[in-house]
């Protein structure tokens, strides 16, 4: 009888983290769904189970380090760690504080490597660790906090997976460019411009994002490690002025 693995998502109660959760769970992994929302954690499980999918919640806030312990303790034969929540928001360089870049990173960066170094000590070889970037780690008006925090996750990355190599745990991430989840939807006026700035002619999808994060953690990608996928339809090759 095979063991069966385990996977946790953070920031799965909703949008590009509920679509990772249902792609590792199809894929035939335990689901951890962590989340600091009590009610998208249980919306993803509902949906998961009712489909015949193994997932449970973890409500957690994933800066406080004994709380990702616990979560980490508590994942039977864990496989996989997808670092996928994060926060964001805009600002005008002229108005970003230094609490600002404080909170950033705390969520975005340093929650990630506390719940990497946690993970890394129990991952057994084969183990795969996927960071979720951004292309706007290339540089976006507005978001100097927000891409700072991305480019301090493609970097990391990159030094994790030599830290990791010799115990054939990988270590890579996605870095999505636009993605067309509820909270970008909900902002109707903008998403043409957004849209027709695309080469694709379309906005990106979670579940594009999920199936990238899915190759990472296949047991067959274990000659990637320290890689950047960039998932945005092509904008990133047309340039990077805009977002």
């Amino acid at each position: 009888m095979s063991i069966v693995k385990s996977a946790i998502v953070t920031g799965a109660g909703s949008g590009i983290g509920r679509a990772i959760a249902r792609r590792l769970a199809e894929d035939g992994h335990a689901v951890i769904v962590a989340d600091r929302s009590a009610d998208g954690a249980a919306e993803t499980v509902r949906q998961l189970t009712e489909a015949g999918l193994s997932a449970r919640a973890e409500v957690l806030d994933i800066t406080d380090p004994a709380a990702t312990q616990r979560l980490i303790d508590g994942a039977e034969n864990l496989a996989v760690l997808v670092n996928n929540a994060g926060i964001f928001n805009t600002r005008d360089f002229d108005e970003l504080t230094p609490d600002d870049f404080r909170v950033m990173y705390e969520v975005n960066l340093v929650a990630m490597f506390t719940l990497c170094q946690q993970a890394a000590r129990v991952l057994p070889e084969g183990g795969r660790i996927v960071n979720l970037a951004s292309r706007a780690a290339f540089g976006a008006r507005n978001y100097a906090h927000y891409v700072a925090s991305k480019a301090g996750v493609a970097g990391f990355t990159k030094a994790l997976a030599l830290e990791l190599a010799a115990r054939q745990i990988t270590v890579n991430a996605v870095a999505p460019g636009v993605i067309a989840t509820d909270m970008l939807l909900e902002r109707a006026e903008g998403l043409e411009g957004l849209r027709v700035q695309q080469p694709t002619g379309k906005l990106g999808a979670p579940e594009h994002i999920a199936h990238a994060v899915a190759f990472f953690a296949d047991p067959r990608a274990e000659f990637v490690t320290g890689q950047v996928l960039i998932v945005d339809g092509g904008r990133s090759v047309g340039g990077t002025a805009a977002f």
